[in-house]
């Protein structure tokens, strides 16, 4: 018997603020140190928005932000700092413990 499976999409299931905010702090602690992952949990999260409105307020263009933070993306620090701040997050460091 064939199992019969469908894809999981991680926007869908990002109703709330409180989801979105756990849902980044989980990739990132799960991303250590591969940036990639990090720019995915950006686009899942654009996507759960919306991505026209992010397109506007990072004044990059819908296409642009879609191959930006799509897996072959390589987005510049810049880029991913605007996405960041449309979507209400703060990029800060602090030391390891």
């Amino acid at each position: 018997m064939a199992i019969s499976t469908t894809r999981w999409n991680s926007a869908e299931h990002l109703k709330t603020e409180e989801d979105i905010q756990l849902y980044l702090e989980a990739c990132l602690e799960e991303a250590e140190d591969d940036p990639a992952f990090i720019i995915h949990a950006f686009g899942v999260i654009a996507r759960a928005r919306n991505m026209s409105q992010l397109a506007r307020d990072t004044g990059l263009s819908r296409e642009g932000l879609y191959k930006a933070l799509s897996p072959d993306g390589n987005p510049s620090f810049a880029t991913v700092a605007k996405v960041a701040k449309a979507l209400g997050f703060k990029l800060t460091v602090e030391p390891l413990a």
